[in-house]
């Protein structure tokens, strides 16, 4: 072997070293990690520095601050936050300590709901928040290179695109345009609940949450390697529109 060519492999394991030390993942990964392109691993490099050390902890420690977030938001105390010397602070990168999958219901802000500063949610959005190919790359980046220990799905009551869902399953009802991508992607979990007693608005939103917690425990191998060993932790809750207290069902 030529010695550039040897220069090239002994660079590539470096880089591939690197980015598995990030992203806290088993072998499993390698094969991916060494397919990824030099944007990526130059992104996971910024990180080896964490802009806010307070976000480098566990997953139950980042659920509990979470979780706290919450309560001072629905209480109405929440914190100041400077969001000059934050964003100062992340110009060399991020590490959020939770990634949330949450609907685009402009009543539903993620950052409020949970009192979070700049650069501590990395936040994926589409209207239902059930999970697509685009949205759970998006979540492997989050754990895998920026470092987050928890994914929070974030359903709300009284959604649209539930509704529309049970509309099209029920009655159904054709949506113009690319709606029915999304009555589609709902129609399993609205499915599921339909013969059950109660509001079925609730337990679609319910049932939609747990499929998609469920589906992303089984992501394999970037998820399912950080689940594995401890470095990651899954949970879903819906958002009440009249106090904003988010209660964890999944």
């Amino acid at each position: 072997m030529c010695k550039s060519c040897d220069s090239n492999s002994a660079s590539n394991n470096n880089e591939r070293r690197r980015f598995l030390r990030l992203a806290g993942l088993g072998a499993g990964a390698l094969l991916l990690a060494g397919t990824l392109p030099d944007q990526i691993l130059q992104a996971a490099e910024k990180t080896s520095t964490p802009p806010k050390p307070k976000n480098v902890i566990s997953p139950d420690e980042a659920l509990k601050r979470l979780i706290a977030g919450n309560e001072r938001y629905v209480s109405g105390n929440s914190q100041t936050h400077d969001f000059k010397d934050e964003r100062e602070a992340l110009v060399s990168g991020q590490n959020p300590f939770v990634a949330v999958l949450s609907c685009s219901d402009s009543r539903i802000a993620p950052e409020y709901a949970f009192d979070t500063a700049r650069g501590d949610l990395f936040a994926i959005r589409v209207a239902g928040n059930f999970v697509t190919q685009e949205g759970l790359a998006s979540l492997e980046y989050g754990v895998a290179v920026l470092g987050a220990p928890l994914i929070l799905v974030l359903g709300h009551e009284s959604c649209g695109a539930i509704e529309a869902g049970i509309k099209a399953v029920k009655d159904h009802t054709v949506f113009p345009g690319q709606i029915p991508k999304l009555t589609d992607a709902l129609k399993p979990s609205i499915e599921q609940v339909i013969k059950q007693p109660g509001d079925l608005v609730a337990n679609a939103t319910a049932q939609n949450v747990k499929n998609s917690v469920e589906r992303l425990k089984q992501a394999t191998p970037l998820l399912t390697d950080a689940l594995g060993s401890g470095k990651l932790k899954i949970v879903g809750g819906v958002y009440r529109l009249a106090t904003g207290k988010v209660e964890l069902i999944a």
